[in-house]
């Protein structure tokens, strides 16, 4: 007994050569097995991140820098703004990131 069939014996050989074998095609999934799969993919978790900005574009430390944030925004629309001027406001950004971070890493636990 050689070395290569006593390791085919618990290894199957594939020939590069050998024609695909080709399986029968698989039955129809039944409606109710389709209707439990669909009803799994739609259960996804609510994304609780814009409610949480929300909040904190209200809270106290936040809402004077998203007022006037705002007010530039609407100043820029209505073609009042400055030249060039986009509103880009990293401040309002930062404050209602710091506020929310906490928050929303202590829900993902």
């Amino acid at each position: 007994m050689s070395l290569s069939s006593f390791f085919s014996s618990f290894v199957g050989v594939v020939h590069a050569d050998a024609p695909e074998e080709k399986s029968e095609p698989e039955a129809k999934e039944e409606p109710q097995e389709e209707e439990a799969k669909e009803e799994e993919e739609e259960e996804e978790p609510e994304d609780i991140h814009p409610v949480l900005r929300e909040e904190a574009q209200e809270s106290a430390k936040c809402k004077p820098l998203t007022h006037h944030f705002l007010q530039c925004q609407e100043r820029v629309q209505s073609g009042q703004g400055f030249k060039h001027e986009d509103c880009v406001e990293e401040i309002m950004m930062h404050c209602t990131d710091n506020e929310v971070a906490p928050k929303l890493f202590a829900k993902l636990r």
